[in-house]
């Protein structure tokens, strides 16, 4: 196959890249240019700002088996993207911030719960960054499923959770380790006992590869998400295990820290509640979703931190005082 990837330079577009590569397809990858190209001449480059003219210049005549759109974050962009990729199959990369984004979110979002009223427009600025991106990964998705009956283009809309990896640039697993290695206690915000349930990279990038081409999926919308939910200090408590060291914890407040000016999110990044909790029985039943058990994937991410995470071993120590 030839497939085209938007974005394609970091984290899950990555490893989408190399696995692609592996299996002896042609890959494409068009972008702005801003991140290094790690694959060399295996790939070909198409530089371009989606959002300006040079987009359509630089797909002019061009036709793939395939396209996964990794860089779509709001209407305009899928509706470039249909004037201008011609392919057998478009995968679009959403995101389940498209349930959260509801007047009433269900404990487990299952694919038809994208359908209701939605919330009303938050007034904080960080709710309202997170609510602005849901909603405009909606509009992303209302314009390709429109495209998808009136031009009957062959899509099909994955919609992933917190994604957890080796190469997370965000570094989210990464902090609590760095916490971890330096001998800190983890902080966990009201105790962390909410259940999570997040996706593991490289699960993702499988998962994409094993259903392109597939006609079965045109026009659906599909979770992907792994199996277990841990609270966050049983992830916690995984995650020392796997490194050797003491699962050290300290239970605080989230009004406390609020009150000293802590942000949450940076000393935990699992503590927020724009994290979606996505049912996947419908990608199991129709795409034979199987993620990887949660102990393997977490000790893949343990030891490759150990391997190269000096970084943030050397980094300055967060303190919620």
């Amino acid at each position: 196959m030839h497939v085209l990837i938007i974005g394609g330079t970091r984290f899950v577009g990555r490893l989408l890249t190399w696995r692609l590569l592996a299996r002896g397809h042609r890959v494409t990858l068009l972008n702005r240019g801003k991140l290094p190209n790690p694959f060399g001449s295996a790939v070909e480059l198409l530089r371009a700002d989606r959002r300006t003219d040079a987009f359509g210049r630089a797909l002019d005549r061009m036709r793939f088996d395939a396209c996964v759109d990794f860089a779509a974050y709001d209407a305009p962009d899928v509706r470039g993207a249909i004037e201008h990729v011609a392919c057998e199959h478009y995968v679009f990369i959403s995101s389940g911030q498209v349930y959260l984004v509801r007047d009433r979110v269900p404990p487990a979002c299952r694919e038809e719960d994208y359908e209701g009223a939605l919330m009303a427009r938050p007034t904080g600025a960080y709710d309202l960054d997170e609510w602005d991106y849901g909603m405009k990964k909606r509009a992303c998705e209302d314009a390709l499923a429109d495209a998808s009956v009136k031009k009957r283009y062959p899509a099909t809309r994955l919609r992933i959770p917190m994604v957890n990896g080796e190469n997370d640039f965000h570094g989210r697993i990464q902090k609590y380790l760095a916490r971890l290695a330096r001998g800190e206690p983890v902080v966990l915000p009201d105790g962390g006992q909410t259940p999570m349930r997040h996706v593991y990279a490289d699960d993702v990038a499988r998962g994409i590869v094993s259903l392109l081409g597939d006609d079965s999926t045109f026009g659906q919308a599909y979770n992907l998400a792994q199996d277990e939910t841990p609270t966050l200090a049983e992830l916690v408590e995984l995650l020392a295990e796997r490194m050797g060291a003491p699962a050290r914890t300290e239970v605080v407040a989230s009004s406390d820290l609020a009150t000293r000016g802590v942000d949450i999110e940076s000393i935990s990044p699992f503590s927020t509640r724009w994290m979606s909790f996505l049912e996947t029985s419908k990608a199991k039943r129709e795409l034979a979703w199987r993620p990887t058990p949660l102990g393997e994937h977490l000790g893949r991410i343990v030891a490759a931190w150990m391997a190269h995470g000096a970084e943030f071993i050397n980094a300055p120590p967060t303190s919620t005082a």
